[in-house]
């Protein structure tokens, strides 16, 4: 088995790619509390150094405290292949859905204009962010404000304003002349 790495605009996280579907929907994002919900996770939280873990449709991202890629990428490496080697479920319970169904909130008078955003974030920036080893979700609209949840490498990245305000932000305004920010939740 070869498990490609790829580095993100986050210098804090690594992508890991196994060469198969790590998950077949959504997304996952575990810290050390959630763990253990999944044997993987469970397994990379033991190396010293992993602060988060999140699951993409073929990839891991692994994200790190101030410790040193040298020293963590091999074990990392090792626990990714060791898991997928042994045959052992991505998650504890067998229940394999993403995580992405968190609460939305809107005003139903603005529910075109939702739509139109929401399909937006799902065709032209979702998969240009997954290339990074991350995830952003719609969470709402209100009062011209869109509010997007950032996960994986997105979430703490340096560029990540940037990613928002210059990119985001001015692809909806351009395209949804109700947006007039986009803020992280």
């Amino acid at each position: 088995m070869f498990i490609q790495t790829e580095a993100t605009p986050n210098p804090a996280t690594l992508k890991f790619i196994p060469g198969r579907t790590v998950l077949p929907s959504g997304t996952m994002e575990f810290n050390r509390d959630s763990a253990s919900r999944s044997p993987l996770a469970a397994k990379l939280f033991e190396i010293s150094g992993v602060t988060g873990v999140f699951y993409g449709s073929d990839f891991v991202t692994v994200t790190k405290d101030d410790s040193d890629w040298q020293h963590l990428k091999p074990a990392v490496l090792g626990a990714i292949m060791e898991h997928y080697m042994s045959g052992a479920p991505l998650l504890a319970d067998g229940q394999v859905e993403g995580d992405d169904e968190a609460e939305e909130f809107f005003n139903e008078a603005d529910a075109e204009t939702v739509a139109t955003i929401k399909d937006l974030i799902e065709t032209r920036v979702r998969p240009a962010v997954a290339n990074d080893g991350g995830d952003i979700t719609f969470r709402g609209f209100k009062e011209g404000i869109v509010y997007l949840d950032m996960k994986g490498s997105c979430a703490g990245c340096p560029s990540s304003t940037a990613t928002l305000k210059h990119g985001i932000q001015n692809l909806l305004k351009h395209f949804v002349p109700d947006v007039v920010e986009v803020r992280p939740m």
